[in-house]
């Protein structure tokens, strides 16, 4: 068995990452999943966290919202909704819309505002959690 595999991480706007990695830690929908090399195959749909990989060049942090992830043998594609990169997300930008998104979380008046609300409220949390990792002062 090989120490690494393939991971690719992609958006409809662009590639974040095409290379070859030993570990990787991403969020599914139903809490976060670690992947070796030699995994058994998956398929599963993504939620909004932080996505983890280390390669060559160090741990790379980045937040992923929504998509798919394929799992093989040696190979991981990652296909996200939204992606962005740790270092360029602002510790203070994330905090200010995390206290915007919990605030309208109170607000709601409905299961659709509460949905909606929720949902702002775990990427804004994601955006703080890879911000704080890396410690970006971004934007």
């Amino acid at each position: 068995m090989a120490d690494t595999f393939q991971l690719q991480i992609a958006t409809p706007e662009r590639i974040y990452a095409d290379e070859q990695v030993g570990q990787a830690e991403l969020p599914g929908k139903n809490g976060y999943m670690g992947i070796l090399p030699g995994h058994a195959p998956l398929l599963s749909a993504l939620g909004a966290g932080v996505l983890t990989y280390s390669s060559g060049g160090g741990q790379q942090v980045l937040v992923v919202d929504g998509g798919f992830v394929e799992v093989f043998e040696d190979h991981v594609r990652v296909l996200a909704d939204h992606a962005e990169r740790a270092s360029e997300i602002s510790v203070e930008t994330a905090r200010r819309e995390l206290d915007g998104a919990n605030a309208a979380l109170r607000e709601a008046h409905d299961a659709g505002e509460s949905d909606a609300a929720l949902r702002r409220m775990q990427k804004a949390q994601a955006r703080l959690d890879a911000a704080e990792r890396v410690g970006s002062g971004a934007h």
